[in-house]
């Protein structure tokens, strides 16, 4: 008797199916088109930051890009895991298990925003869809704006 050598999900997993897996599996958690677009443009106009850290040693999270010195932490939101007003579109399969999910981040994002404001730091954040060198621009503007204030004012 031949042994079924396809893969399938154990019960209660967050794959329906195999493609689905290498579909999720396969999804980046940084360096996505976008970012590097805008890491590009920001890169462009002689700002230099940090890629993929935390902007607090204590804070399990990382942003995007971030501007130690004057405390900007910059965050490129893909529009289906961040849950884009425009853009979300809730999964036709496992629908409760996902929605729940960009909820979760949703509110997980809320969560770093106050943490990181509490702690002196602006965030930026755009939406994957936004145009890039709108988005290189305000972070751009904004970093050389915070260079500038008196010490004790970022």
């Amino acid at each position: 008797m031949a042994e079924n050598t396809e893969w399938t999900p154990p019960d209660g997993s967050w794959a329906s199916s195999a493609a689905r897996r290498r579909n999720m599996q396969a999804i980046r958690s940084r360096d996505t088109k976008p970012e590097q677009h805008i890491r590009r443009l920001v890169h462009a106009r002689g700002l230099r930051y940090r890629v993929s850290t935390r902007p607090l040693p204590g804070l399990r999270r990382t942003a995007d890009l971030v501007f130690r010195p004057t405390k900007v932490a910059v965050f490129i939101d893909g529009c289906y895991w961040h849950g884009c007003p425009d853009h979300y579109v809730p999964p036709k399969t496992n629908s409760g298990y996902w929605s729940a999910k960009v909820l979760r981040n949703i509110e997980r994002d809320r969560d770093t925003d106050r943490k990181l404001v509490e702690a002196g730091w602006l965030v930026l954040r755009f939406w994957e869809h936004e145009n890039s060198c709108s988005c290189a621009d305000k972070i751009s503007a904004t970093v050389i704006g915070r260079r500038s204030m008196p010490d004790g004012f970022h």
